[in-house]
């Protein structure tokens, strides 16, 4: 197991093309805030486009447009046939990436348009990068588990890894994100990575679905799962530090780090 490092980073991270467009750096769809939730969309979203991506769409339930539509006004905004959650799988022949789960609830509708999505991932073999409630879903109904696509990151904390460990989930086909202090990188067949940097001020709502942001934006731009995990991990941390040496550790929000990404 090693530490991420400078090194490490410059290794991973590809020269941005100086004739390159929007179309060059991936479109990715993120499916994330049922109503009440619209923060969650709105932080990965900004975190995606801090990343690289070239688009972003969000799909989200109706009553949250106004929101996300003002927040992110780079996004691409698709509306669910639900006014309030998430109920029916997008067909992702158009998109590079697919990010799900943040702020999604875990309603039973909500819970079998994931399982349809992240077929539809598979079948097309999108990477994915699956989260908070979409994870808390897969627990649930660990027959799902090996529904997933076959290039996926998942980003528990301490709370969402013990359930899918205690539904018994293998872990060892995906590229895993244990958060935490000294965040965890394991992915088939790769070294496993340490990140050394962050703080206690990234232990705030909203920071997991930056990261899950981050790691969509890595990997609509083409990266694979390893990479796109490392450095997300490695620029969400930069960037909780970066926020912290402004505003304190104690008075630091997720959308400071969202501020603070720097590529």
């Amino acid at each position: 197991m090693d530490y991420i490092t400078q090194e490490t980073i410059s290794s991973m991270l590809k020269p941005r093309p100086k004739d390159g467009h929007k179309g060059t750096f991936g479109h990715a769809l993120l499916v994330a805030g049922k109503y009440g939730m619209a923060g969650a969309c709105v932080l990965a979203s900004r975190a995606c486009l801090r990343s690289g991506a070239g688009k972003l769409t969000a799909h989200i339930a109706q009553r949250n447009n106004d929101i996300v539509q003002v927040s992110v006004p780079e996004a691409i905004i698709q509306h669910d046939d639900s006014l309030v959650m998430f109920t029916g799988a997008v067909d992702l022949s158009n998109y590079d990436a697919l990010g799900i789960g943040p702020g999604l609830g875990t309603d039973e509708a909500t819970a079998f348009a994931v399982h349809d999505q992240l077929l539809n991932a598979r079948r097309l073999d999108i990477p994915t990068v699956i989260d908070a409630d979409a994870l808390n879903i897969l627990a649930m109904y660990p027959q799902w588990w090996n529904d997933i696509p076959g290039r996926t990151v998942i980003t528990p904390h301490a709370g969402e890894y013990a359930r899918l460990e205690k539904a018994g989930l293998d872990f060892s086909r995906v590229t895993l994100v244990k958060k935490g202090h000294n965040t965890v990188i394991t992915a088939p067949g790769k070294t496993s990575y340490v990140c050394p940097w962050g703080n206690s001020g990234m232990a705030t709502a909203g920071s997991g679905d930056v990261l899950t942001g981050m790691i969509l934006g890595f990997l609509a731009q083409g990266y694979g799962t390893a990479e796109a995990a490392v450095l997300g991990v490695a620029f969400h941390a930069m960037a909780g530090d970066k926020a912290a040496s402004v505003y304190g550790e104690h008075s630091m929000t997720a959308s400071d780090i969202v501020d603070n990404i720097r590529i």
